[in-house]
């Protein structure tokens, strides 16, 4: 990248801190990671300092070639002129004796001008006459105005003769043909035939046209030579080189308007500018868009192949569809699953480079197009950036991430958790795309039609990957669930809350709620990390409502002795702290009235009354708090039914 031309200092430092981990930002601050970027910025510029070194060293050597051959060609220069002095020396002998000839040869030739030359013009006279004598009877019957090769000469007679007399007809009509065939001269590129008939046409009144077709041509002849080299071997150079040329036109006919070309000087730059480039640019939307399919299925294979990754069809058509709908309401796999060993399949320098070449695109677009059109072209590039990026990257991910969450696993220990990888990178990814369609997008179509259909597609895209998304996210959430139900089987013994020496329990929460809590703890990071704005609430209220459920829900498994209510009070109140984390007003309220369910398997029986009726648990259904009443180990024995009702 240092050595490529032109080298872009700003674009050179983004692509380095979106490469770097934690270098970027996702429109949240929690994952940016200053301290990582200043790092590998400091091994950077260390490492730009050793190559500046190892040039600099090489600068040294060849200043020391450069010396050494410099000595060396001031002796050959001193030999060389030497030899030229004695050279000169003969020179100057030999002139004074080509001067000594030459005056006796003008001294002759003097005499024999002084006796040609009335002769020649009586010859010239008496030719004209005769050809003055065609014009007269109406018939020209001399080879030199029949013969296309004698053009020259003919020209040379009419224009003596137009000075005469006057023949308006026949001077026009050979006018004409000496610009035509000076302008076929320079399509074939002969110089010297151009040059010939210039000389002719320098006497006639049309030379400036002659000046004309030569400017012309020339500009036409720049612009078609430095693209049709291009147009179908490198069809991105292609493009490249028509924006510079027609950016550098524009630039110039811009400059040229600030001198007096007359009252239709805009028209007349336009028109010339688009007698240039008319037949590039009716073909630049359809090559730019070939390009930029081309650029980005190679970009994104490329990737794909550096996986080992062999894609696969998102498929199609009613079936797929159903299938779709279906799986997306009840969370069942319906087709093939997808181990995909945490890999995400997305790739924020995949986005970055399909994004660079949509920007190249809108830039050219706006340049390029005509303005009745470039709304139209833009959409039409931003539905590729959607196809590509959207579509066949980040959608084709979700596709595979949901495949991969609906993999069984044989151990909940081991539950896939990876799609909120795949939700942190495509909430990056997406604010990348949102960052290019108002940066990039919205100035080609704001103030047209084509507005709200790119409104509309934009938003139908999101819905699209929301739904994914949501269902992902849904399925990872029932594997959190999953995983603490597990916990709670294998590490929750019945005698937990029934303990055998009820004055000797030396524990304040039982292990299974300490594996619970730490798990949890976990879980409510890693979300963080994963979402931004609102969405972290909003599945961190999923995730508490489910927790609170599981857990209600595993108390009423087990009957509580008194220093067993304690004990499950103490690890509720553990429960809660974890709630906490959630930093959701809900959540907590939640395990606040779980917390005051709790105390009604420790309160003296005469109390339960009173507890029922207390702030938190006064308007909870009756049937409830008497299921939590029927746990306690003495309800039958002391027939606590009566103290309840």
């Amino acid at each position: 990248v240092l050595t490529q031309e032109p080298f872009d200092a700003d674009e050179y430092i983004e692509r380095l801190a979106w490469r770097t981990p934690g270098g970027g930002s996702k429109g949240g601050a929690e994952a940016f990671d200053p301290k990582r970027l200043l790092e590998e910025f400091e091994n950077h510029i260390e490492e730009l300092k050793q190559l500046d070194e190892k040039i600099q060293r090489r600068v040294e050597k060849l200043e020391h070639q450069c010396h050494r051959e410099a000595k060396e060609f001031a002796h050959k220069v001193q030999d060389l002129q030497r030899s030229n002095q004695v050279a000169f020396q003969h020179f100057q002998e030999l002139d004074e004796h080509i001067s000594y000839v030459a005056t006796k040869v003008c001294h002759l030739g003097d005499q024999l001008e002084g006796v040609n030359t009335p002769r020649q013009r009586a010859v010239e006279a008496q030719r004209l006459m005769t050809y003055f004598n065609e014009f007269l009877d109406g018939e020209l019957r001399s080879d030199v105005f029949n013969n296309p090769e004698k053009i020259k000469e003919a020209a040379d007679i009419i224009q003596k003769l137009h000075l005469i007399c006057l023949c308006p007809g026949k001077y026009h009509d050979l006018e004409r043909q000496l610009i035509q065939e000076f302008t076929a001269a320079q399509r074939r590129g002969e110089i010297g035939r151009m040059r010939e008939v210039a000389a002719v046409l320098l006497h006639f009144k049309g030379y400036a046209h002659c000046v004309d077709v030569y400017i012309k041509q020339c500009q036409e002849a720049h612009v078609k030579e430095k693209l049709d080299e291009t147009r179908h071997s490198d069809v991105e150079q292609y493009l490249k080189n028509l924006y510079d040329l027609y950016t550098r036109t524009t630039a110039l006919a811009a400059k040229l308007t600030e001198f007096n070309l007359g009252s239709d000087k805009h028209t007349f730059l336009s028109k010339l500018i688009k007698n240039i480039f008319s037949t590039y640019l009716e073909s630049y939307i359809e090559m730019e868009k070939d390009y930029l399919r081309t650029r980005s299925s190679m970009i994104l294979q490329r990737y794909y192949d550096s996986k080992n990754h062999q894609k696969r069809p998102l498929g199609g058509g009613s079936i797929q569809e159903l299938k779709e709908r279906i799986r997306q309401r009840t969370n069942l796999p319906l087709g093939p699953s997808l181990d995909t060993h945490g890999e995400t399949f997305l790739s924020q320098e995949v986005v970055v480079n399909l994004l660079q070449e949509t920007r190249h695109a809108f830039e050219r677009c706006n340049r390029l197009s005509d303005p009745s059109d470039l709304p139209k072209n833009a959409f039409s590039i931003f539905l590729l950036l959607v196809e590509h990026l959207c579509v066949d990257h980040i959608d084709y991910a979700l596709e595979i991430g949901l495949s991969g969450t609906s993999i069984p696993s044989a151990d909940a220990k081991n539950a896939n958790l990876y799609f909120l990888d795949v939700v942190q990178q495509a909430n990056t990814i997406f604010h990348l795309f949102d960052k290019q369609f108002n940066d990039h997008l919205m100035p080609l179509i704001s103030s047209s039609p084509k507005l709200t259909e790119c409104l509309h597609k934009k938003k139908e895209v999101i819905e699209q990957m929301e739904v994914k998304l949501d269902t992902g996210i849904d399925r990872t959430l029932n594997c959190m669930v999953g995983q603490m139900k597990h916990i709670l089987a294998t590490e929750q013994k019945k005698t937990d809350f029934r303990p055998e020496d009820e004055n000797n329990v030396m524990i304040q929460y039982t292990a299974a709620c300490s594996k619970v809590c730490a798990y949890v703890s976990r879980q409510v990071e890693r979300v963080r990390k994963s979402m931004d704005g609102k969405n972290v609430d909003t599945v961190l209220t999923e995730l508490g409502v489910r927790f609170h459920r599981l857990i209600h829900e595993h108390l009423q498994q087990y009957s509580y002795s008194s220093m067993g209510g304690m004990l499950a009070i103490c690890d509720v109140a553990e429960y809660r702290k974890s709630a906490k984390d959630f930093r959701v007003p809900l959540v907590l309220q939640l395990f606040d009235t779980l917390h005051a369910l709790c105390n009604l398997l420790v309160v003296a029986p005469d109390n339960l009354k009173q507890v029922c009726s207390g702030e938190q648990l006064t308007n909870l259904d009756r049937n409830l708090l008497h299921a939590f009443v029927q746990l306690r180990v003495d309800y039958r024995q002391a027939r606590l039914g009566r103290h309840f009702s």
